[in-house]
């Protein structure tokens, strides 16, 4: 004997409510993963901006490319053109490594 069963979906009401609205608004700032949000990677940015140190890297965690980098640019800095390249893409890089850490996290939370 085949049974039969029906699935019945409640339709959602619209109801909107001034903390929805807000929750909704925190998480398009911060980017669904806390305060730090949208502001790691101008964080980030904000902190590779000191030279020579690679902060940046070190703020993400990786601290290795920091020493490789720093050990790197013992020989670069007697270059004019190739020590700026690799200060620009240090900073590039930072910012890229802290969207992929937001971006990562906002993945596993939904």
């Amino acid at each position: 004997m085949a049974e039969e069963y029906a699935v019945i979906l409640q339709p959602e009401e619209d109801e909107i409510n001034r903390l929805g609205v807000v929750r909704v608004i925190w998480r398009e700032l911060s980017g669904g993963v806390g305060p730090w949000g949208a502001f790691r990677p101008i964080f980030s940015i904000l902190v590779s901006l000191v030279p020579f140190v690679y902060l940046g890297q070190h703020f993400n965690g990786q601290h290795s490319k920091a020493l490789g980098w720093s050990l790197m640019q013992l020989p670069l800095i007697l270059t004019v053109l190739l020590f700026p390249i690799l200060y620009i893409w240090s900073i590039l890089d930072s910012w890229w490594f802290s969207s992929k850490i937001i971006a990562s996290k906002n993945i596993s939370q939904n």
